[in-house]
């Protein structure tokens, strides 16, 4: 077991077993192998967890926020002296690359929290002057006790893009993993112990729903946010509307990526690839229906195709692979069930749609061409690496068709006509947007979907709105009349 955490559970600033608890067998996804065993929380795990996130939180609120912020700062520091093995770790949890985890995951989450720790000292709310000297003053508060869920994809960043602005409004948290990722979040709470955070205000519980329908409607909670299924988070919502707790969700989608032919075809293949096959393809924001102008479709083909051939498959501990195992077999079936079924619906197999043999839970990347709009492939999120290419005519007909989807998490355009680039994504119903790249996810950018794909937005100043409330505070100098 190369993998094996101290104890399941983070609270109170240790380290914490319940083996009453359900057994949670942690699999490295290249070999199939059990790496870790821990256990899901018991009720007196859940409780233990809400308990010292609740007893935290008024101190942790009352020191200044550039007090929080040194400490968040701190741990982004530790962060990245130690990136290499958290993105071992990273690999060994989620079997993506390590080409990928050494810049992707753990580099994320530090700048997450350098980002709102460096924000933390000027949360501060504003002056309103009324007549005759009276005034008006906001401040900026925090909610209290925050859940966060998280899912399997991107563990660290996950983990750090939801604790991060919460702690630096003043906020505790409560960190629930995906039980099919679940030591990486261990790791963020050892570090921000060791950076000089209180015990107790980042506690990390394992668990399958069932913890986390508890952690959503416990009355010490006041804030639940989701990184999930669109399935998952209707009922999450449901749950926490239900007792009127604040909510981030962040949801599924199946976005869609233009290409006109006036574009860059390197480029917009490199948009592709990194839109359809980074991680797997296991990334909610993948921009999975690619609409490609009929005058060029055939040479993004070809290229698409000599492109993919250099993908590295392979050990993802290994710095040379570019293209690891899915996460899970559970997941690689599902992935390969939308292969078979864009081949019955007549979609066009022009590269992959085979499993790998040998251990592991492999695919090669895979392409449909000739996909229309009321195919299976086109229509539902596939999670995994298959790519629709669908033909259009004109921007006026396909900008119809991007946005004919319940999901609108995020969109792009590849074209070098700029006043249409604009004009594009002005009329996409996406809540993400990329012109001439694709899934860029910089901290200082807000991100979210609408629709069907989330509420609310990560990252940025914007999170700073969904972890905190404004108290509004009314002051009369001048003498107070009543009407008797």
């Amino acid at each position: 077991m190369r993998a094996q955490p101290k104890a399941s559970h983070f609270i109170g600033g240790e380290y914490v077993e319940d083996t009453d608890g359900t057994q949670i067998d942690v699999v490295f996804p290249a070999t199939g192998e059990v790496i870790a065993k821990l256990h899901s929380a018991t009720p007196a795990i859940i409780d233990k967890a809400l308990d010292a996130a609740e007893s935290a939180q008024a101190d942790w609120a009352a020191m200044t926020g550039t007090e929080r912020g040194r400490i968040l700062r701190r741990a982004a520091d530790i962060m990245r002296e130690r990136n290499h093995d958290l993105s071992v770790l990273e690999t060994l949890d989620t079997g993506k690359p390590y080409q990928e985890t050494s810049v992707a995951d753990a580099t994320s989450g530090a700048d997450a929290l350098e980002y709102f720790g460096g924000l933390a000292g000027s949360l501060t709310g504003e002056h309103i002057p009324m007549a005759n000297g009276d005034f008006v003053y906001t401040r900026r508060e925090a909610l209290g006790v925050c859940v966060g869920i998280g899912a399997w994809n991107y563990p660290t960043q996950i983990a750090c893009w939801k604790a991060a602005p919460a702690l630096a409004c003043g906020n505790t948290s409560v960190f629930k993993p995906s039980e099919m990722t679940p030591l990486s979040a261990l790791k963020v709470a050892e570090i921000l112990m060791e950076a000089g955070a209180p015990a107790g205000i980042f506690n990390v519980v394992q668990g399958y729903g069932e913890v986390g329908a508890a952690l959503v409607t416990d009355p010490r909670v006041a804030k639940v946010s989701l990184t999930g299924s669109v399935p998952t988070g209707k009922k999450v919502y449901a749950a926490a509307a239900a007792e009127m707790k604040h909510v981030t969700m962040e949801l599924g989608g199946k976005s869609p990526m233009i290409v006109f032919d006036d574009a860059n075809v390197e480029n917009a293949v490199s948009g592709a690839i990194l839109g359809n096959f980074y991680s797997s393809g296991q990334v909610c924001s993948n921009g999975t229906r690619v609409f490609v102008q009929k005058g060029i479709k055939e040479a993004f083909l070809k290229r698409l195709a000599e492109r993919l051939d250099g993908a590295v498959i392979g050990d993802p501990l290994d710095p040379n692979t570019s293209f690891g195992p899915m996460v899970s077999q559970g997941q690689l079936n599902i992935v390969m069930t939308y292969v078979e079924k864009g081949k019955e619906e007549g979609a066009r197999l022009v590269y992959g749609g085979e499993r790998i043999s040998g251990d592991g839970f492999y695919m090669k990347p895979t392409v449909f061409a000739d996909v229309t709009d009321d195919m299976t492939i086109a229509r539902e999120e596939i999670f995994g690496p298959v790519m629709s290419v669908l033909d259009f005519d004109t921007e006026e007909e396909v900008m119809a068709r991007a946005n004919d989807t319940e999901f609108g998490l995020a969109a792009g355009v590849f074209t070098n006509d700029l006043t249409r680039a604009h004009r594009v994504v002005a009329g996409f119903e996406a809540g993400t947007c990329y012109i001439n790249t694709y899934n860029d996810a910089p901290v200082e950018a807000p991100f979210g979907g609408t629709k069907a794909s989330g509420v609310g937005r990560e990252n940025a100043k914007a999170a700073i709105e969904h972890y905190s409330e404004l108290k509004t505070v009314y002051v009369r100098l001048s003498d107070l009349e009543a009407p008797f």
